[in-house]
């Protein structure tokens, strides 16, 4: 039995379903899962757990800047455990961008970041026109049409695989310090 930290960061709550996932799925496996908030707990001490799985939105291309600065600043301590990162946007929709290897966002942070944490998954979200504001609205509904994606402003899609959460989740249980993904 593993002792795992799953930290998030959400724009609008889907990477915290996500994250919940995890939960059931690696508790099930035997796993103990701590999740926690991660703009609130920069400091959260990292000593009580075998593994550290950071799970992260994507918004008009971007990760939220506090978690590459987490991951850079503690660096040192998520080396020393095993450490998974995880990215939740719409692009990973679509079955050419939906790898750690396809997906343009988690290549360009992994680049900025310049570490590899051993354990990567992207994972499709969930697009809920309903639930942005105007301005949030109108921008994604643009870039869908774009990207050819869904426009009707009153529509929610999920795009989850979540058998791939699962899969994923029954992991991270196992996932090595300095093992490639």
């Amino acid at each position: 039995m593993s002792r795992i930290l799953i930290l998030y960061s959400t724009v609008d709550g889907h990477t915290v379903t996500i994250c919940e996932r995890l939960k059931q799925t690696a508790e099930r496996e035997g796993h103990a899962v701590t999740i926690a908030e991660l703009k609130s707990n920069p400091a959260v001490d990292l000593a009580p757990y075998d593994a550290v799985v950071i799970g992260a939105s994507i918004r008009y291309g971007n990760h939220r800047p506090y978690v590459a600065e987490f991951m850079r600043a503690r660096r040192a301590e998520l080396e020393r455990r095993r450490c998974a990162f995880f990215s939740v946007n719409i692009v990973a929709r679509k079955p050419n961008k939906n790898t750690p290897d396809t997906n343009p966002y988690l290549r360009k942070f992994l680049q900025r970041l310049g570490w590899r944490p051993e354990r990567l998954a992207v994972f499709a979200g969930r697009l809920d026109y309903p639930r942005y504001a105007f301005w949030d609205r109108l921008a994604i509904r643009f870039i869908m049409l774009i990207t050819k994606g869904p426009t009707d402003p009153s529509a929610v899609v999920e795009f989850t695989d979540w058998a791939q959460v699962d899969a994923f989740a029954r992991t991270l249980g196992g996932v090595a310090p300095g093992s490639a993904s």
